[in-house]
């Protein structure tokens, strides 16, 4: 039985002519922490940048399932490409949202040049933005920008200060986009993750940046799912809050990595002999742990498509997604990932002490399944928490 009759049949994808390249390069890529050029330029090439934009700014419409299985094949192949790709995929969403209908014809050119794109906005991040006349210096460091090195855009959310760089009341926050090789922005190389070595999750700095007024749009933070769902969009499609996409297409990405990792298991205990000399496969304890781990991976597949549909349905039928709708999406990829991370824990107990090899396949896998869980958007101590509150009918916290 082949591992991929486990999950629902794949839809013809995209990203399928890159998938042999992306495999013969994933181990090689692990090691130098960088996806090499031809790489980058071939993903930016393949239709699959353009999926989450609408056809108003040239986009080809994609659904949020097909997305997903799209992702759910680059992880299978190459982690770190999938990473950088869900990056540009769910936050290209956020920028459409937040830019509006009166950013159309930049959003347009940036999605027929086959540009991608990228925002540093995690833990540390400070940017100010000082406004002079009808522009605005930017200033600060931004973090955990995600395929930065290889984006042509990176988001930029900041606070507005005063001259003597005091923040002004009431709380003014603000967004733009700017191109990333601007000699006023620079990346810094402080990715060392123990996975996705090669996702260029870096810090981003600027140095004086200067940017129109016209350009920047008010940033709604905390506020931003709600929001979404009131102000003018470009397509009914970015009323639906990125982070729940984004958690969803992450559910995806470990579907594609952990079927990969059980397939590499099976291949690998029946070639192997225990230490007396009989078949690995025939251990009853192997046989039930590789059955659990299928099983696992099988419901977090079924679980992140019906999380799919569910917002496909909606977006097909113009209906506004509601609080309830948003945090269903988080819980329901933060448990599918669960699921996968006792996977992958059956998977290393049935490979034992050789599955932690770093010449053996599973190790890298496991390393670069480690960062799914544990991204902030479906961190469960997050995710949890909010929809406990929500359910007791408590305020959310800002974050």
């Amino acid at each position: 039985m082949s591992t991929a009759a486990l999950h629902p049949p794949a839809p013809a994808l995209a990203v399928e002519p890159l998938l042999p390249a992306l495999r013969d390069a994933a181990v090689a890529v692990d090691r130098s922490r960088h996806l090499e050029p031809e790489t980058v330029a071939a993903m930016k090439a393949n239709d699959v940048v353009r999926l989450a934009a609408s056809p108003e700014i040239g986009g080809l419409d994609g659904t949020v399932l097909q997305i997903g299985r799209e992702l759910e094949a680059v992880a299978a192949a190459c982690a770190s490409s999938a990473w950088v790709l869900w990056n540009h995929l769910s936050v290209f969403h956020l920028f459409a949202g937040t830019l509006g209908p009166g950013r159309t014809e930049q959003l347009r050119m940036m999605v027929g040049a086959g540009e991608t794109v990228c925002f540093g906005a995690g833990a540390g991040s400070g940017v100010r933005g000082a406004i002079e006349g009808d522009h605005v210096r930017l200033n600060g460091r931004a973090a955990f920008g995600s395929g930065s090195r290889y984006a042509n855009w990176v988001g930029v959310a900041f606070l507005v200060v005063d001259g003597d760089g005091r923040r002004v009341e009431p709380l003014d926050l603000r967004f733009t986009i700017v191109r990333i090789d601007d000699p006023a922005v620079k990346i810094e190389e402080t990715w060392d993750g123990s996975g996705v070595r090669a996702s260029a999750t870096d810090d981003i700095h600027y140095h004086d940046l200067c940017v129109p007024l016209a350009d920047c749009e008010p940033w709604f933070g905390a506020n931003r799912a709600g929001t979404l769902r009131e102000v003018p969009v470009i397509n009914h499609r970015y009323r639906e809050d990125w982070v729940g996409l984004s958690d969803l297409w992450l559910a995806w990405m470990g579907v594609g990595l952990t079927t990969a990792a059980l397939a590499e298991a099976v291949e690998s205990v029946g070639s192997r002999r225990s230490i007396l000399g009989a078949r690995m496969e025939s251990h009853p304890t192997v046989q039930r742990n590789l059955g659990e781990a299928a099983a696992l991976i099988a419901a977090a597949a079924a679980t992140a498509e019906a999380g799919c549909t569910q917002v496909d349905h909606r977006i097909a039928r113009g209906q506004v997604p509601t609080e309830d709708d948003y945090l269903r999406q988080m819980a329901q990829a933060s448990a599918a990932l669960r699921q996968m991370a006792q996977a992958m824990d059956l998977l290393q107990r049935s490979l034992g002490g050789n599955g932690l090899r770093e010449s053996q396949p599973f190790e890298r896998r496991h390393r670069d399944f480690q960062p799914m869980p544990l991204h902030i958007n479906a961190h469960p101590d997050r995710v949890d928490l909010r929809l406990g509150r929500h359910l007791l009918g408590e305020a959310q916290d800002a974050f």
